[in-house]
């Protein structure tokens, strides 16, 4: 048979990879669209002449955006990817060394959300034949290994580019992960730099427009009748609304599941927008940082539905929350390995297709009218609790943490966007906010990755320009990271940056008192005359500092000025900050749910002894929860 030779294009490497990603489409539900939306890069030796190149080449083709630290530059591409569903993603290039490995903590973070990240971080010489480069790390004991397999440990799939060959299928398996609804993550190619610059006759077909089809896979019918039969049993069920119902856009049918059982839903930080706020099943935020209305009802359930959440330790309270010596557990995940948590009956499966399929095998069935009534009088006492919380003291000479928010959420419009991260206010944005859409709210606690706030907000900006992104940051998050407010300013985005200052470390302040360590650490203050630092409190100027960036900003610290100064943001025609003090002790009050953060046994000081006996006892009610579901439904089926 006569050979017909492939059709080939001479590219380098790094013009490959742009090649290959400009011709990148991903299909869910007949809806077709590009999937990477540009790339963000900071160049330097490993990469200016080899992936810079290739991005200059086809800047008209392929956006490029520039960013001003590797990390943040990870934090926009996982806030992109956030705001579009998962449906789309950006890349990221950076230089060897330092300039790789900053990259880490984000793709951690984006890999423990499951957020596409798509990272380019360069490498050493594949032909070895200069001496150690610079920014090189050198192991006297494997000369393959570099700085940039610690990507390993927080990437969902890693691979490095030695020779020209093996881009083609390390480009399609990369592909693969980051359209995959339970695989996706960070996926990190290495790429040396000579590599980089290395030109090859690549396979036309690796260009050519290429459609991933995002499967909407059914869960086991075996499995889903014995989940209904385990829920018909049940005198009150729970569900646990995790982030998996967002991504898999399931939010309409958990709403008309929930209103065919009459079960309650209780909400975690990723799931907070997949019921609306003020539906009568809407039990609000559940866990360690959810509301005791909520979690008293988590507390009694005999049976819990968890769709699309990762049973994380603030959502089970350190497995503390649910006290029912009989709980059973309801699993619907596309990840098998959160599906078969906690024992339970696994649903692997699409969100919205799973509770379509439980929901007609449960006809007929609803919880008692008096539990229906408990959970709805549960519901509406906790939104008025909200309304009590977030009412402005007007005669108060301070604003609280909670006035702003309630403030903000007051002012923000249905379809804006809020973005948060760690510290105090990912606590009270669970338990207080009122989003108005299912991607109106982002708050980053998979990782809770402090400097994620003002980058993560720049990806959701240019994920939806047609949106307002409401930026919340905290003074020691801006601190840590606060550069690309500049990337916002250079990119037009129109968008609010809001920078909360409590004098310090607050929500670590107030977590230090109750564990003995009596905040120790957690305020800027100058180190007094006794080496501690309990001197003079350091006064940052936020205002000149986000102003030098390029920023308008506006400043206030009462209820009046806030209000001002959040709609002359709005009105600004570009990035504008929002600079406001609050109450550093100005919290509420707590979840009723305890959080397992380990107490020193022995110490000699006192606070730390009493912190020790209440961890000793908050300890005394932690379980594994072993007993199986199938068990038990084999039981009723026997009964």
């Amino acid at each position: 048979m006569t050979q017909h030779p492939q059709p080939t294009r001479r590219l380098t490497v790094g013009q490959a990879i742009v090649e290959f990603m400009k011709a990148q489409y991903v299909e869910r539900d007949g809806e077709t669209q590009p999937f990477f939306g540009g790339a963000f890069g900071i160049f330097g030796h490993g990469n200016v002449a080899g992936l810079g190149q290739a991005l200059l080449q086809y800047q008209d083709e392929f956006p490029y955006y520039q960013g001003r630290n590797e990390q943040g530059m990870v934090h926009i591409a996982t806030g992109y990817a956030k705001m579009k569903n998962r449906l789309g993603a950006l890349a990221v290039s950076t230089s060897i060394g330092p300039g790789a490995t900053n990259m880490v903590t984000g793709a951690g973070t984006a890999t423990v959300n499951h957020i596409p990240v798509l990272l380019f971080p360069s490498d050493a010489f594949a032909t070895r034949s200069t001496g150690a480069v610079l920014q090189q790390q050198e192991h006297p004991y494997a000369m393959d290994v570099t700085a940039n397999d610690s990507f390993r440990a927080v990437s969902r799939y890693f691979d490095r580019i030695s020779r020209p060959e093996q881009l083609a299928s390390a480009l399609l398996e990369a592909m693969r992960v980051l359209t995959s609804p339970a695989d996706t993550g960070a996926v990190t190619i290495a790429v040396p730099q000579d590599v980089q610059a290395e030109a090859y006759d690549f396979p036309e077909a690796l260009f050519s427009d290429r459609v991933w089809h995002v499967a909407r896979n059914r869960p086991d019918r075996a499995a889903v009748q014995r989940a209904a039969e385990l829920i018909r049993s049940a005198k009150k069920a729970v569900i646990i609304a995790g982030g998996g119902v967002v991504y898999s856009d399931a939010t309409d049918e958990l709403t008309k599941f929930a209103e065919a059982t009459g079960i309650g839903v209780g909400v975690t930080q990723a799931g907070k927008a997949s019921i609306a706020w003020d539906h009568p099943a809407a039990l609000g935020a559940l866990g360690s940082s959810g509301s005791k209305y909520a979690n008293g009802i988590a507390n009694e359930a005999d049976v819990v539905i968890g769709i699309g959440t990762r049973y994380t330790d603030f959502t089970t309270a350190s497995n503390t929350m649910f006290k029912n010596p009989d709980v059973a557990f309801v699993n619907i995940n596309v990840a098998e390995v959160d599906a078969f948590k906690e024992s339970g009956i696994p649903l692997v499966g699409d969100a919205r297709e799973t509770l379509a399929e439980l929901r007609e095998a449960l006809e007929g069935f609803t919880l008692d009218a008096d539990v229906v009534a408990e959970y709805e009088r549960a519901a509406s006492d906790w939104r008025a609790e909200v309304d009590r919380i977030v009412e402005v003291q007007e005669d108060s000479p301070t604003l609280s943490q909670a006035e702003m928010l309630g403030l903000l959420n007051a002012s923000a419009a249905a379809e804006d966007v809020v973005i948060n991260a760690a510290g105090s206010m990912p606590g009270d944005l669970h338990r207080l906010w009122r989003p108005g859409s299912p991607k109106g709210y982002d708050i980053e606690y998979g990782n809770s990755c402090m400097g994620y706030e003002v980058a993560g907000g720049v990806g959701a900006q240019l994920a939806a320009p047609d949106r307002r992104v409401h930026v919340l940051v905290g003074d020691g998050s801006y601190l840590m990271m606060s550069q690309e407010i500049m990337t916002a300013v250079q990119e037009h985005l129109r968008m609010t940056i809001v920078i909360v200052d409590n004098f310090g470390y607050g929500s670590i302040a107030a977590l230090s008192e109750t564990l003995g360590s009596q905040t120790f650490g957690t305020r800027f203050n100058e180190r007094g005359e006794a080496l501690r630092h309990d001197g003079r409190r350091l006064e940052v100027d936020f205002v000149a500092n986000a102003a030098s960036y390029g920023a308008e900003v506006f400043s206030a610290d009462t209820a009046d000025t806030f209000r001002k100064a959040l709609d002359d943001a709005r009105a600004y025609d570009g990035t504008a900050v929002v600079y406001v003090r609050v109450d550093a002790q100005g919290r509420f009050g707590g979840s009723g749910a305890w959080w397992d953060v380990p107490v020193a046994e022995v110490s000699t000081l006192e606070s730390t002894k009493d912190a020790r006996a209440t961890y000793e006892q908050n300890k005394e009610e932690q379980r594994l929860y072993l007993t199986q579901s199938a068990p038990r439904v084999r039981e009723l089926e026997h009964s």
